[in-house]
């Protein structure tokens, strides 16, 4: 069943996730929802008398004032029926399109990788050329788009509360991985009855680190098949695209972040390929390519990619 999901006042959350949100919309393993997302706050709007227009939903939740935790507006949550604590929630990320004309990137003081040498508030509003594909800077050249979303989670553990959209952790969240664009899996353990996903934070590209803070923050609407696996076992986000297997790690430390990343890959090739533990490390250390996916969410990121044609 195909179903449809708009972002709006009573279907969004401003920044945060929490066990105890209630769900906008259920469907059933298999269904597959398109969801529409805005992006940003009232801070990096274009100035009034701009040519660039304000989509009609971002407007309206804006003018809702709702409460606000982290920087992310997120549509859902979306629970899938027969989703409990133990199971694995697949998310085919179909297809995804932009559905504005414009984006942003910002600096904020004191955020970044470099807080203490871009200590001013800046942002740029960027045209994006949904027809050809790109986007250009008014201050730099062309650039080709490369949609995803950097938030995709699902309701966090009922013990931690309601807590910021800014880290990514086990339930997933503001994951920033550039990988996780149209034809990926996303994988992502169950902590509550339903799973209850939401997704946001589209981002129109992006480079690996993410080191302003910001990548082209705006509007996507993502189409997304969900697959139930029951009782699968796994405790941490991981992905796949058609060419690589992808484990993340997310700690305050970019070491913290790496040594998860490989910890959980090297489980990984130990149970698709038999090798043993000490076999699986070589063979990380050979085949695998580390890389940092975010430096600025707090909880940095770091993903491993292992080609699928090296694993057999």
């Amino acid at each position: 069943m195909r179903r449809h999901l708009a972002a709006a006042p009573d279907t969004v959350r401003f920044g945060m996730f929490d066990a105890a949100f209630p769900a906008v919309l259920t469907v059933r393993s298999g269904d597959t929802v398109t969801v529409a997302c805005v992006s940003g706050g009232p801070e990096v709007m274009p100035a009034q008398g701009s040519p660039l227009t304000i989509p009609a939903a971002l407007r309206a939740i804006h003018e809702a004032r709702l409460e606000r935790i982290g920087p992310h507006i997120l549509t859902g949550p979306i629970a899938i029926e027969g989703a409990a604590p133990g199971d694995l929630l697949e998310v085919r990320i179909d297809a995804i399109e932009p559905n504005n004309d414009w984006g942003y990137c910002a600096v904020r003081p004191l955020a970044g990788a470099l807080p203490e040498e871009f200590a001013e508030f800046s942002v740029s509003h960027i045209a994006v050329d949904r027809g050809r594909g790109v986007c250009k800077p008014d201050w730099g050249p062309e650039l080709p788009l490369a949609p995803f979303f950097g938030t995709m989670g699902v309701a966090p553990p009922a013990r931690y509360g309601r807590i910021s959209s800014r880290e990514p952790r086990e339930h997933g969240g503001n994951i920033d991985n550039k990988e996780l664009t149209a034809g990926a899996r996303l994988f992502l353990p169950v902590w509550v009855d339903g799973a209850n996903f939401s997704v946001g934070d589209g981002h129109g590209r992006q480079g690996d680190g993410e080191v302003c803070v910001n990548a082209l923050e705006m509007g996507l609407t993502g189409t997304f098949t969900f697959v139930l696996h029951k009782q699968a076992g796994e405790v941490f986000p991981r992905a796949e695209t058609p060419s690589h297997h992808i484990t993340m790690g997310f700690h305050e430390t970019l070491d913290g972040a790496m040594r998860g990343a490989l910890r959980r890959m090297i489980d990984f090739i130990v149970v698709r390929s038999g090798l043993s533990r000490l076999h699986a490390y070589q063979f990380s250390s050979l085949a695998v390519d580390f890389r940092i996916t975010q430096c600025v969410n707090g909880e940095k990121g770091v993903h491993a990619m292992l080609e699928k044609r090296l694993l057999a």
